[in-house]
């Protein structure tokens, strides 16, 4: 009942030549009645060649924009009511598509395969991966199971409402999936294996891990940034606080120090209620 449903993959692909015909093929011998759309981001091996031949339609970047700017250039292209995002790697079987479109009949906005133990790259990924999905939940109240998996199907009316959130680079996952928790949406959940991926990351530790810290922060400023800013000035308000009794209990008088962190406490609780009210006018209806 799944393959009935109107719905488009878009893959985003950059020099994956390697893997790109593998994925293509596989997705429409799953799914014969899908369009896939391979957006090349400016690949400089044969990725749109192979994709073309595996029988998929081509948009091009005439130069490397990021992932998430592929993901942007998919969404415009594609012209039915689904989208199914994946990785072209080969990291994701072109079987659960069914299983994720079936969640989405049941009424959902957005369903993402979340990837089980074993899938993760690597320990340290893995483990921030962890990080990431528990600040989620706490800052959404729903459970997130996994906050930065690629592979999704979202209603395509209900994605591109915020598609001017989106970053260029890879964190679209961790953006869409908050956005739509703000808008009051439902997302749901697929547990999924993914394998490992064909040729070589693009991902560098050293140069996307500061990046990635920044998706913490991200995290706040898209769903509620007061849940980030008000504990900050609690514990500086706590620490002036303390501060202050010590010193006058040995010295008998108030320190620059407890001025300081005093107000500094107030300076971010006050940047916490105004980032909450931009916060707002950035859902605000659109149409």
């Amino acid at each position: 009942m799944s393959t009935n449903l109107d719905f488009f993959v878009v893959l985003p692909a950059k020099n994956e030549a390697a893997a790109i015909g593998t994925t293509v093929r596989a997705i429409a011998q799953a799914h014969p009645g899908a369009e896939i759309v391979v957006v090349n981001d400016g690949s400089t091996d044969d990725t749109a060649a192979v994709a073309e031949a595996a029988g998929a339609r081509i948009v091009h970047h005439p130069y490397s924009k990021g992932n998430g700017a592929a993901i942007k250039t998919g969404a415009r292209a594609a012209t039915g009511e689904i989208i199914v995002f994946m990785d072209a790697d080969g990291q994701h079987d072109a079987a659960d598509i069914a299983r994720l479109l079936d969640r989405l009949r049941e009424g959902h906005d957005m369903v993402v395969g979340a990837r089980q133990k074993g899938s993760q790259a690597s320990l340290g990924r893995g483990l921030a991966n962890r990080f990431y999905n528990r600040l989620a939940s706490w800052m959404t109240g729903h459970k997130v199971e996994d906050l930065t998996s690629g592979f999704r199907a979202v209603r395509a009316d209900r994605f591109r409402e915020f598609l001017y959130l989106l970053p260029n680079g890879f964190s679209y996952p961790t953006t869409s999936t908050m956005a739509f928790f703000r808008a009051g949406y439902s997302v749901a959940y697929v547990p999924i294996h993914a394998a490992r991926r064909i040729g070589k990351s693009h991902i560098h530790l050293l140069k996307d891990g500061t990046r990635f810290l920044l998706i913490i922060f991200k995290i706040g400023t898209l769903f509620s940034p007061l849940k980030i800013f008000a504990p900050v000035a609690l514990t500086m308000f706590l620490l002036a606080s303390g501060w202050y009794g010590w010193t006058f209990w040995h010295q008998g008088r108030f320190t620059n120090m407890s001025a300081l962190l005093y107000s500094g406490s107030v300076v971010v609780f006050l940047m916490g209620l105004i980032s909450e009210q931009i916060t707002a006018l950035m859902y605000k209806d659109r149409s």
